[in-house]
C-alpha cells in the first residue's frame, strides 16, 4: 500500500510560510548597497550554477528589459569584464568552484563583486564587496564537493531549504522573489514604465 500523498497546496503554503520568514530576515542596509552597486556599475555581469544559474539568467535579462548593459558569464557574446562592472554572483553555498573562479577574475580585474547566498561565511562571501543573505545555511558539511557537477553525479547536494523542500529549493526561490523585488525597485528608482519595458522584450524567435 503506498503512502498518502502529501497535499501539494499544504506544501506551497508552508514554502511561501518559508520564504516570508526568510524576506523578513534580510538585512535592508546589504539590499540597499546592492541596489546601489547596480544603479552605479558601468555593466552588469550574472553568475552562477545549476539552478543558482538560471536565476542569474533571469535576472540578467530583467536587467536588460531595464535598459542595463547585463551580461551573463560563459555566453559567447559577453564582452571583457573591467574594472568599472559589477559581477552578480548567485551561490547558495557560496564555495561553488566555477563561481569561485570567476569571482577570483573578477577580483584581480578590480570590479566589483555582489554575492547572493545562504552562506556569508565563505570564500566567495570572503571575496565579495557586497553580501545579501538569503536563509541561512547553518548545517555546513565540509566534505561536500565544491565542484557543482560533482555534487549533481554524487548526490551530496547541500540543501538550505529543510526536509520539506529538495536540493536548496528556498534559496534558489527565495533568490528569484529577491532578484524579482530588485527589479521592481530599479522600476521605481529608474521611473521605468511598463511601456519601456514591453519595447525590450524579444520580438525575433
Amino acid at each position: 500500500m503506498q503512502p498518502e500523498c502529501p497535499s501539494i497546496a499544504d506544501l506551497m503554503l508552508l514554502m511561501a510560510s518559508s520564504l516570508e520568514e526568510t524576506a523578513r530576515a534580510i538585512n535592508q542596509e546589504n539590499a540597499g548597497q546592492f541596489l546601489d552597486e547596480i544603479l552605479n556599475a558601468k555593466r552588469i555581469y550574472l553568475a552562477g550554477a545549476g539552478r543558482s544559474g538560471l536565476v542569474a539568467r533571469a535576472f540578467a535579462q530583467r536587467l536588460m528589459h531595464l535598459g542595463f548593459e547585463s551580461y551573463v558569464i560563459g555566453e559567447t557574446i559577453t564582452p571583457a569584464f573591467g574594472p568599472e562592472d559589477v559581477l552578480v554572483a548567485f551561490s547558495g553555498s557560496g564555495e561553488t568552484q566555477s563561481v569561485m573562479d570567476v569571482c577570483e577574475t573578477a577580483r584581480e580585474i578590480g570590479g566589483k563583486i555582489c554575492l547572493v547566498t545562504a552562506t556569508p561565511d565563505s570564500h566567495i562571501g570572503r571575496m565579495a564587496d557586497c553580501i545579501v543573505e538569503i536563509g541561512n545555511n547553518r548545517h555546513k558539511d565540509t566534505d561536500v564537493p565544491r565542484d557543482f557537477e560533482i555534487r549533481q553525479l554524487t548526490g551530496q547536494y547541500r540543501s538550505v531549504s529543510g526536509s520539506f523542500a529538495p536540493l536548496g529549493t528556498l534559496f534558489e526561490t527565495a533568490a528569484l522573489v529577491f532578484s524579482d523585488a530588485l527589479v521592481s525597485a530599479l522600476m521605481e528608482v529608474r521611473h521605468c514604465t511598463l511601456e519601456e519595458l514591453r519595447s525590450r522584450l524579444a520580438n525575433v524567435q
